[in-house]
């Protein structure tokens, strides 16, 4: 599917001038995707993993621009580490440009190194479907269009298939949300992390207008539904 107008511009922010960002604002404005996607307030997974005792897991997930789910998980208790990236296709088209194209396999991701003592697999996820993205949008996320903007679960072992699987079900089953999740689960995958200028842009970047209208609400909602979670000072990417 090809990419709609927000796709193709909303990231060139190094190309911006003032008077294109206005512009790019008031076109936001008036479309049918001015306003931020609301959460879902659903209820806990039933199964999670199990307690091993180690203090450092990895987790990748994909809900549309990563922009947004980045900045969620920088601001979840137990998250050492969020990183955006690309996962799903090959090292040699792990590039904005050639992902954007939507033929690569790739979506953009999210690459989360978290404490499993403070915040399980399962707590991540809840965030993940609640929160970060709607799981429900086939191939696409409010104004972004393409495979690359896909609802995955990426799990890195066999206990956080299961997990991510019996929790699908689980929401499927509760009828949380007005229409059957799409979110796959893709096993096997490589990630690779983005650009640097992709890096904490939700974080460095609250005023740009697609930050504003459709992640900055993401970020209050986390705050809202999960206060316990909620980790006032993100935890950014350095260098």
């Amino acid at each position: 599917m090809k990419p709609s107008l927000f796709s193709s511009t909303k990231r060139r922010v190094a190309w911006f001038s003032a008077p294109a960002l206005i512009v790019a604002a008031l076109v936001f404005q008036n479309t049918a995707w001015s306003e931020a996607e609301r959460a879902v307030a659903i209820p806990a997974p039933l199964q999670d993993e199990s307690p091993t005792g180690q203090h450092l897991e990895t987790a990748v997930f994909a809900g549309g621009c990563f922009w947004g789910v980045q900045g969620v998980f920088q601001h979840v208790k137990g998250v050492t580490s969020a990183i955006s990236g690309y996962t799903g296709g090959k090292a040699r088209t792990a590039n904005y440009e050639t992902v954007s194209m939507g033929m690569t396999g790739h979506a953009e991701s999210v690459q989360v190194i978290f404490d499993p003592t403070k915040v399980t697999y399962g707590q991540l996820l809840q965030v993940f479907f609640s929160v970060a993205h709607n799981p429900t949008e086939l191939n696409r996320q409010g104004p972004d269009y393409g495979p690359q903007y896909r609802s995955t679960v990426f799990p890195l072992s066999e206990s956080q298939a299961k997990v991510a699987k019996a929790y699908i079900a689980q929401l499927n089953a509760s009828h949380k949300f007005s229409a059957p999740l799409v979110t796959t689960i893709e096993e096997h995958a490589q990630f690779y992390p983005a650009e640097k200028y992709h890096q904490n842009f939700l974080n460095d970047n609250p005023n740009y207008p697609y930050i504003a209208i459709n992640d900055i609400p993401k970020v209050e909602q986390l705050k809202q539904l999960f206060p316990t979670l909620w980790n006032k000072d993100p935890v950014l990417v350095k260098g």
